[in-house]
């Protein structure tokens, strides 16, 4: 027979979620007005609440206590983004989560009302003029980050978009062809359906996606198109195929009228600057007609490598890659040019090379030759994992490699970049759809002196997209800033220690 308190108990547990729903279904209508009428992104400790379901906006408030050791209720959020939904603001990106932590157990804003505390920390964007212009985006190739490009675009889109899908470009032509593409874009076997609405304008030959008309154009060459003709000017073409990766090669595009820059999503070679957002963007100027966002490996790694370098430095060391299998291989065995490749995908552990260590250099110089590198191909179709064994200037204990590693993730500069787990439990398949180029299996991490071993998960299609959206960014010239702004170590927003340190009482919060 149960106790009444037991009954009592599992009455408070569902009155307290059901005010947590509740407070998430609130929010729900304001993250969307300020993304579309904005250009406003609303996070919570990174996580972005734009088009997010209520459990994913209450999961979002469950994480602060992973890292904070203190809850964020709903209900200390709720009124800080009542706020800022009311404030004139440009685009940026707001994580109430932080600001309303800060307020409440950092006592960011001693003898400041919530409403001055909040104008402060967003004054880079407030009453500011937007004007950006927009930039007409076309997809060169429709695979795998073609379309996962595409997908993040398109939830994005609105009025206040600044990059606009107009067309992608395919091979083919043949009868039903858009059909098989819109159900490409549609359905996706391991990140789930599209997120919106997809119908097909056969008269205009293309694909309406969540209010946006996406031109199909078919052609064997980029010197085929003529964008003009369809209305499209100066635009980017993200080259998808990865068939022309130098300069020289890469020029074929602009013997398409209409082209303005390209971006390959493959790493290239000659003169052509390889970028990982978040570390090397800078070297990305105006001027700048061929750039590239490297591969996949290449940005889960440089990332976490910077972050430890910068504080410990690195002497040298060895990665060594886990990559789920792509479409270079094959499902049963067959002729490749590759060695070992030609071996079915499914079946098998293939090893074979990669050039993400050497690549690391071109982004952070200042590992150049400290690094080699290996892969081995897996059967599974998506998330990959990287290993690095390195050898550090100084000794260093795990707790306090692990505690830098989520610092980076929650305040540094690569806080887009570097995810962090603490579960003993997360496997490859919990990190599909990832939106960090790396996530750091902190239960996995072994220190002995000098040396040490850092495992990094990647969703090796999904994270990798949402960084050549970022270049993309960059490339147009949007720049938006995520607030509140990082503060230097040691301050109450952005202690290398915000995440270990006791939490203090709670300031009093009041709209």
């Amino acid at each position: 027979m149960s106790s009444p308190y037991a009954g009592h108990h599992a009455e408070q547990y569902q009155k307290s979620w059901q005010e947590r729903v509740e407070y998430a279904e609130s929010m729900q209508p304001l993250v969307g007005r300020l993304y579309r009428n904005k250009g406003v992104e609303i996070l919570v400790y990174g996580r972005s609440l734009v088009n997010a379901t209520t459990i994913d906006i209450v999961k979002a408030h469950k994480t602060v206590e992973r890292y904070e050791q203190q809850k964020l209720r709903l209900r200390e959020s709720f009124p800080v983004l009542e706020i800022v939904s009311r404030l004139n603001l440009a685009p940026g990106r707001v994580d109430i989560g932080k600001l309303a932590y800060a307020f409440l157990y950092k006592n960011a804003a001693p003898q400041r009302s919530l409403q001055d505390y909040i104008e402060r920390e967003l004054r880079a964007i407030l009453d500011q003029a937007d004007e950006i212009p927009a930039t007409d985006v076309v997809l060169y190739g429709f695979g795998r980050i073609g379309r996962l490009v595409a997908r993040l675009m398109l939830e994005s889109s609105g009025p206040r978009s600044k990059l606009r899908l107009r067309a992608i470009v395919v091979r083919g032509g043949k009868a039903g062809d858009l059909e098989k593409r819109a159900s490409l874009l549609r359905r996706d076997s391991i990140h789930g359906p599209f997120n919106g609405n997809i119908t097909i304008d056969h008269e205009n030959h293309g694909i309406k996606a969540n209010g946006t008309f996406i031109k199909v154009i078919y052609a064997q060459s980029p010197e085929d198109v003529d964008y003009t003709a369809h209305g499209i000017h100066d635009a980017l073409i993200i080259d998808n195929t990865g068939i022309w990766k130098d300069d020289k090669a890469l020029s074929i595009h602009f013997r398409a009228p209409g082209t303005a820059k390209v971006l390959l999503t493959a790493p290239a070679k000659g003169e052509v600057k390889n970028i990982v957002f978040g570390v090397n963007q800078q070297m990305i100027h105006a001027e700048d007609k061929f750039v590239s966002a490297a591969s996949c490996t290449t940005n889960a790694i440089t990332p976490v490598l910077k972050a430890i370098n910068d504080e410990f430095g690195i002497l040298n060391g060895h990665v060594e890659t886990v990559h789920a299998y792509t479409n270079d291989q094959h499902l049963i065995d067959n002729y490749h040019s590759a060695d070992r490749r030609g071996r079915a995908a499914p079946l098998n552990m293939v090893l074979t090379s990669t050039g993400a260590a050497s690549a690391v250099a071109k982004a952070l110089p200042e590992l150049k030759g400290k690094l080699t590198g290996n892969a081995i191909r897996v059967p599974t179709p998506n998330v990959s994992m990287a290993l690095l064994s390195l050898n550090l200037n100084k000794s260093v204990d795990r707790e306090r490699l692990n505690s830098h590693l989520q610092w980076a993730a929650l305040f540094s500069d690569l806080q887009d970049q570097i995810d962090y787990t603490s579960s003993t439990e997360v496997v490859s398949s919990d990190l599909v759809g990832s939106r960090c180029a790396g996530v750091v299996d902190s239960q996995a991490t072994i220190v002995e002196g000098d040396r040490c071993v850092i495992y990094i998960w990647y969703d090796n299609e999904f994270g990798y997209s949402t960084q050549v959206v970022r270049v993309m960014n960059e490339m147009a010239g949007i720049h938006y800033p995520t607030l509140p702004a990082l503060g230097p170590k040691g301050s109450s927003t952005g202690s290398r220690n915000d995440a270990v340190d006791a939490p203090q009482q709670p300031s009093e919060i009041t709209s």
